[in-house]
């Protein structure tokens, strides 16, 4: 039984009605041109109704996902955010703080759902849509899920919660997939946790099904072990389908890179790797492409270690992403990659040698004072703390 709450063009929302009564919020990225990637009117349907969601007692669960078969969410969609940079040049733009302050509010919301959320990582997972899985209790990934954070590309860097989930990873792997923008496959997923579970794409409708036979409960623990316990069923009778991890194949290397002494010592280390397939040759292709100062961003951000407040790293992450959008690096790659598609960028600088520390430090200084700060109150009970 469906019970459709609301129906809009970009995302629809709609609530599943257990056999016990209880509801299980359904909301789908719709916009398959784009192959789902996240607009702010996205955002501005999707905060509300999760808020919704985690207050109203009969919803036990939530599940989100994409429209079609390709993508679950294949990033941001910065082409407004272009235009904005691109007419005011050099400047704070209100837009672009809007932007991320609302996407990375409803990320924040995501990682602190006290619910079970479940999201459907089939297909394109990138950028923007990692942001919103990489929060979620329980992540599912498919044979088809590509997943990657491919700022180096637009300069920007792997932004979304990625200076938390990158220190996370096992040794090199942050600094590696930050670098690189590799796409990684399910086990790979699994294997640096950014997912949870393998259950093949056509298993979906088994799994909508069986969801709305548990007996849910107030209990938000025991909600989050019957929703585990399910998803793991039907993974022990899929995993024969789970592709190779590419990680692995290049494990030693990638782990060696947690000891280079300084990040043209990582590049070098990455560009020397052995036993080149095409993903290893892809990912140096993609390194070689990159934007220098995103390069300095990642290895920074690495070494500024693990944040023990999560609200503290999407406050520094939106100070930063705030400054890409004025230094023009951003626009830059957004222009090269997406609006002329010359695939030339001309970066500010040369390599990494040659950026200066100071412009580093320049977009890691936060463009507000603290009180200011559009995140202030994120994860704090009582504004004024």
């Amino acid at each position: 039984m469906t019970e459709t709450t609301q129906n809009a063009a970009v995302v629809l929302f709609s609530e599943l009605v257990a056999e016990n009564g209880k509801k299980i919020g359904v909301a789908t990225l719709n916009s398959e041109k784009s192959l789902n990637a996240l607009s702010l009117p996205m955002v501005e349907l999707l905060l509300p109704q999760m808020q919704q969601w985690k207050e109203n007692p009969d919803i036990a669960m939530v599940l989100l996902q994409g429209a079609g078969d390709k993508a679950f969410c294949a990033g941001g969609d910065i082409r407004d955010l272009y235009h904005t940079m691109k007419a005011n040049p050099g400047t704070f733009q209100p837009y672009v703080t809007e932007f991320f302050t609302k996407e990375y509010t409803l990320d924040y919301l995501i990682h602190t759902f006290d619910k079970p959320v479940l999201v459907w990582g089939n297909g394109i997972v990138m950028g923007g849509g990692l942001g919103l899985m990489a929060g979620a209790s329980h992540r599912v990934v498919t044979a088809t899920s590509r997943i990657a954070m491919p700022e180096m590309a637009i300069g920007l860097y792997p932004d979304v919660g990625g200076s938390w989930f990158l220190n996370r990873m096992p040794a090199g792997c942050g600094l590696f997939l930050g670098l690189t923008g590799a796409s990684i496959n399910a086990a790979d997923a699994k294997f640096i946790d950014l997912a949870d579970f393998f259950i093949p794409h056509d298993k979906r409708q088994r799994v909508l099904d069986a969801l709305l036979s548990i007996r849910w409960g107030n209990t938000v623990v025991l909600n989050h072990q019957k929703l585990s316990d399910l998803l793991m069923s039907i993974e022990t009778q899929t995993l024969n389908q789970q592709p190779a991890s590419q990680i692995r194949l290049h494990q030693a290397p990638i782990t060696a890179l947690a000891n280079t002494p300084n990040l043209p010592a990582a590049m070098t280390a990455i560009l020397a790797m052995p036993n080149e397939d095409s993903w290893l040759g892809k990912a140096k292709a993609s390194l070689k492409y990159g934007s220098p100062i995103t390069a300095h961003i990642v290895y920074r951000l690495l070494q500024l270690g693990q944040s023990k407040i999560l609200a503290d790293s999407f406050r520094l992450e939106l100070g930063l992403s705030v400054q890409c959008g004025k230094l023009g690096e951003f626009s830059e790659g957004v222009r090269a990659l997406l609006i002329d598609k010359d695939q030339q960028p001309r970066w500010l600088y040369a390599d990494v040698a040659s950026v200066p520390e100071t412009v580093i430090d320049e977009l890691f200084s936060s463009p507000w004072p603290a009180s200011e700060h559009p995140l202030a109150t994120l994860g704090r009970i009582y504004p004024h703390q």
